[in-house]
C-alpha cells in the first residue's frame, strides 16, 4: 500500500489539503460533497497528552475527526475504576452517541497530542437530508463502531490473557499500517500498560507479565514507545484474528 506518512500536526485549513485523504485508506468523496464537510467543519482544536475531549456524562454538542495523534473512548465506575471501550486513530469521528442520550455516554481522553476537525451535531440533519451519501458514510462508521465492540466483549468474555494481549497489538498495528503509519514492522505505540490493562480487563501484573512472556518469545518487541512485531504470523495465529484484506473507509 503506498500511502503517504500522515505526521502529526495542525489541521489543515482546508479539507482539500487533508493528509487523510491522500492514503488509499479512505472512500473518495464528490467535490459538492467536499465543499459541504468544509462548510460543515465549524473549526479545529488541539488537546494535549491527557487532557479531555469529551467530559463523561456531559454534552459537549459537537463532533470530531481526530486528524491526528492517539485517543481512548472509556467509562467509569463510582470509584473510579475504568473501562477502555476502544482506541481512537486518525480518521476516526467521534462523538455521535452523544446524539442518543443527554449527556456523553463515555469520556473520551488523549493519549498523545492530538488534533481534531469539529462540527456542531445540528448539522448531522442537513447532511442527511442533502447529502444522503455521507449520510450513508455516518451510518456505516457506526456499525463500523459496534462491530469492534462486538470484538473487544468477545475478547474480554472468552480469550485468555494472551490472547487478549496478541490481539490488541495485532489490531492496532493493522489500523495504523492501513492508513501508513507503520515503517518497517513498527509503529509508534504511546499506551503504557495501564492502558492496556484497562482496555483488556487485566490487572496491571497480570499485563505485564504477559507483555513480556509475549516478548520472550520473540514475538514483538517494546521499546522507547515503539511496537515492532517480529512474528505477526504467530500473534495472529495466538489471537486467532485473520483480518480480511482492508478496504477504504469513509472520512467525515
Amino acid at each position: 500500500m503506498n500511502n503517504p506518512v500522515i505526521t502529526p500536526g495542525t489541521c489543515p485549513p482546508r479539507c482539500s489539503g487533508c493528509r487523510l485523504r491522500q492514503t488509499s485508506a479512505f472512500t473518495p468523496v464528490k467535490p459538492d460533497e467536499l465543499d459541504f464537510i468544509e462548510a460543515f467543519r465549524s473549526g479545529t482544536s488541539s488537546v494535549p497528552a491527557g487532557g479531555t475531549i469529551i467530559y463523561e456524562q456531559k454534552s459537549s454538542g459537537k463532533l470530531f475527526t481526530l486528524y491526528s495523534g492517539w485517543a481512548f473512548r472509556y467509562k467509569t465506575l463510582s470509584d473510579g475504576r475504568r473501562q477502555i471501550l476502544n482506541f481512537l486513530l486518525p480518521g476516526d469521528f467521534i462523538g455521535l452517541q452523544q446524539e442518543f442520550s443527554d449527556g456523553a455516554m463515555h469520556g473520551i481522553e488523549a493519549v498523545t497530542d492530538v488534533a481534531l476537525c469539529v462540527f456542531p451535531r445540528e448539522g448531522l440533519w442537513k447532511l442527511f437530508r442533502e447529502y444522503p451519501g455521507l449520510g450513508y458514510d455516518i451510518t456505516w462508521l457506526s456499525a463500523r463502531a459496534e462491530g469492534m465492540v462486538d470484538d473487544n466483549l468477545l475478547t474480554a468474555g472468552r480469550r485468555n490473557a494472551t490472547e487478549r494481549v496478541a490481539v490488541l497489538l495485532m489490531h492496532l498495528y493493522r489500523r495504523l499500517e492501513r492508513i501508513g503509519l507503520a515503517e518497517g514492522g513498527a509503529i509508534d505505540f504511546p499506551l503504557n500498560q495501564q492502558h492496556i490493562a484497562d482496555a483488556l480487563g487485566l490487572s496491571l501484573v497480570h499485563t505485564n507479565k504477559t507483555l513480556r512472556r509475549l516478548q520472550q518469545l520473540g514475538l514483538h518487541e517494546l521499546y522507547n514507545g515503539r511496537l515492532r512485531l517480529l512474528n505477526p504470523k504467530a500473534l495472529q495465529r495466538i489471537a486467532d484474528y485473520y483480518e480480511t484484506p482492508p478496504r477504504q473507509v469513509p472520512l467525515v
